[in-house]
């Protein structure tokens, strides 16, 4: 799997205006408010870098998001390498300039985007490129989509966990369990809704063993379930910290990690769809196998384009 790429430029956003962007199109989009600049940019005409993603990423001097997508055909990236060159991909950059493997809520308003700039149907599926592999994206009704999101993998834990998370408004260290959804995740367990509002993410929580690649750090709390046309449904709430772009108020691949480890927790009788509550809003998970799918809301909030 593809690390995280830190950047080395630790030159402040403030001193590079965006000037020097100037004629760049850009639209904002969220996905239960986990939000993103979206640059189309299908011939890979633009030069994305990390200070590039940093200066539109910067809530102050910027436009501001939790993270830089760009759609382009795979073959005019060497990340699209693996793919058939005419694939789209989504090149998805953290609001600290690093590259990520996969972001599903990012995957969901890419899948807006496409639709709405390239005309793509997305009823019967699209398959798309992204550095942590294939997904496949699929429109629902209402603003909704669906995003495949390939394998996943927990840690190796008999008893459930394999790293201790230390973080602002804990006491002491909690368990967690690594969960891999093509991106790293660790998940914790808390006890109550107190608990879980508790907790001050503004900093990184430490985890260990400390992850090669950093980590999406997930705190949840289970909120009992219910059936829904005969179908049993788990339901939890969550917070994320993100590995590159702080706390967040949604995390895609986190939810999916949250309803694997959760369902772990629970044993073999769990559900296999899991409503997970976030601070953005209400996303689903949907466990198949060796698979997850996510369905959530997306929307494209405005366009525009740098001024000089």
């Amino acid at each position: 799997m593809p690390e995280t790429t830190p950047s080395n430029d630790t030159t402040s956003a403030a001193a590079r205006p965006l000037g020097t962007l100037a004629g760049l199109r850009f639209t904002k989009g969220h996905g239960t408010r986990n939000d993103f600049v979206l640059i189309f940019d299908e011939h890979g005409d633009v030069d994305v870098t990390a200070e590039m993603a940093r200066e539109l990423c910067d809530r102050r001097g910027g436009i501001g998001g939790d993270g830089l997508i760009r759609a382009v055909r795979a073959g005019n990236l060497d990340a699209g390498a693996d793919f058939a060159p005419d694939t789209w991909f989504m090149d998805y950059w953290n609001a600290d300039g690093s590259t990520s493997e996969m972001c599903g809520n990012g995957a969901r308003v890419f899948a807006a985007y496409v639709e709405r700039e390239a005309d793509e149907d997305l009823r019967s599926g699209l398959t798309i490129g992204t550095r942590g592999g294939p997904r496949t994206l699929t429109g629902l009704d209402n603003g909704h989509y669906a995003v495949g999101m390939g394998t996943w993998a927990l840690g190796e834990a008999p008893e459930g966990f394999d790293a201790e998370v230390t973080v602002q408004g804990l006491a002491h260290p909690h368990p967690a369990l690594s969960v891999d959804v093509g991106n790293p995740h660790h998940v914790v367990a808390l006890p109550s809704l107190e608990a879980l509002e508790a907790l001050d993410l503004s900093n990184a929580p430490v985890v260990e063993p400390v992850p090669p690649h950093g980590s999406n750090v997930e705190f949840v709390v289970t909120r009992g379930g219910s059936l829904v046309d005969g179908v049993p449904r788990g339901r939890v709430r969550m917070r994320v910290h993100e590995r590159g772009s702080g706390e967040t108020q949604s995390c895609g691949t986190g939810a999916c990690a949250v309803a694997l480890a959760v369902r772990e927790w629970a044993g073999e009788a769990a559900p296999t769809v899991w409503d997970v509550e976030v601070p953005g809003g209400l996303v689903t998970v949907r466990i198949v196998g060796d698979q997850t799918v996510l369905e959530g809301p997306a929307a494209l909030i405005a366009d525009g384009v740098i001024s000089g």
